[in-house]
């Protein structure tokens, strides 16, 4: 079965990058697909140490990577980027990670600005091979965005739920098998 996975590059407990992937998520899952999330805030791994192989649960969650067809990653946005704890879990990925994997990108923005943090990503993903997907999605004012878990912008679920389906669409073009 085809497995799409969603990396949350928060370390927030309520946070709004985790509440956008499971849109995603849920759209996959209303797919036929099997999806699961990877929360780097509720994970061991140490900062990146090129010297040593494998560091905390830093093998387990490449492996996850690995075994899965399609991946959505998120990030807050942070100083014009995205945050420290997405790219030290990307540091610990390579091409052997993310070959022949449909590649989904979201960031979420407190404030209005979230275009170069979707391109950062963009272009680390390229970096592995990952085969990233026109459609992304940026929330704006992400805060306003939700009621609680709820996410209350119609347009925003609609571009979550679309790349939702695009990520989808590529993991069956790349697996037609699965």
């Amino acid at each position: 079965m085809t497995t799409v996975l969603a990396v949350s590059g928060s370390r927030r407990e309520r946070s709004y990058t985790k509440r956008s992937l499971r849109v995603v998520l849920d759209t996959a899952g209303e797919m036929g697909l099997e999806t699961k999330m990877i929360d780097l805030g509720a994970v061991d791994l140490p900062l990146y140490h090129p010297d040593r192989d494998e560091q905390g649960d830093s093998a387990e969650l490449t492996r996850r990577v690995r075994e899965s067809e399609a991946v959505v990653l998120g990030s807050p946005v942070y100083h014009g980027s995205y945050s420290s704890t997405f790219r030290n879990f990307h540091d610990y990925c390579s091409k052997e990670e993310f070959r022949e994997t449909a590649v989904g990108l979201v960031a979420t923005a407190g404030g209005g600005s979230y275009g170069p943090t979707l391109e950062h990503m963009r272009s680390t993903v390229r970096g592995v091979h990952g085969h990233t997907v026109p459609e992304q999605v940026g929330v704006r004012s992400a805060s306003k965005k939700y009621d609680g878990d709820r996410l209350t912008d119609d347009d925003t679920r609609r571009r979550l739920e679309e790349l939702g389906v695009a990520v989808v669409e590529e993991a069956r073009r790349l697996h037609p098998s699965s």
